[in-house]
């Protein structure tokens, strides 16, 4: 199992935002930002202060994907 961001990037772009908007938004740095990008591990308060800018729950933003099949 591992962890996908596709819905927040999807999310996004539903919203019409960019990810420096988000940045900006939740007050994150570039790096996280980067980290999300390529499904990397992020801090919980990472993900709590995107979750805050966007008023979403954290399900809204990630998922488990299986990846016994690839």
């Amino acid at each position: 199992m591992a962890i996908s961001y596709k819905k927040l990037w999807k999310l996004l772009i539903d919203r019409d935002m960019k990810k420096k908007d988000l940045q900006k938004l939740a007050g994150v740095s570039s790096a996280s930002i980067t980290k999300l990008g390529k499904n990397e591990n992020v801090n919980t308060d990472i993900l709590e202060k995107i979750c805050i800018a966007l008023k979403c729950d954290i399900a809204d933003i990630m998922e488990m994907e299986d990846t016994a099949g690839k």
